[in-house]
């Protein structure tokens, strides 16, 4: 497999891996929005808003290479 195709296999992993903590993200700003810590709360959401922009810019990558390729180990 050469590079191209390991990041065709990668570029998935990462965009759903940050999906998953966008969406974390998102839960812990809404539990210190309801605190005393309220302008923490609004970082932690900006947070989450990046790792959104940062999965478009990886999903344009991603369909500039050709989409996804499934990875199937040998053995």
């Amino acid at each position: 497999m050469n590079d191209i195709e390991k990041l065709r296999v990668l570029l998935p992993h990462w965009i759903e891996h940050n999906s998953e903590h966008a969406a974390e993200f998102r839960e812990w700003a809404e539990r210190a929005r309801q605190s005393e810590h309220r302008d923490a709360a609004w970082d932690v959401r900006v947070a989450a808003e990046n790792l959104e922009a940062a999965n478009d810019v990886l999903e344009a990558a991603l369909e500039k290479l050709g989409g996804p390729l499934e990875h199937h180990p040998q053995g």
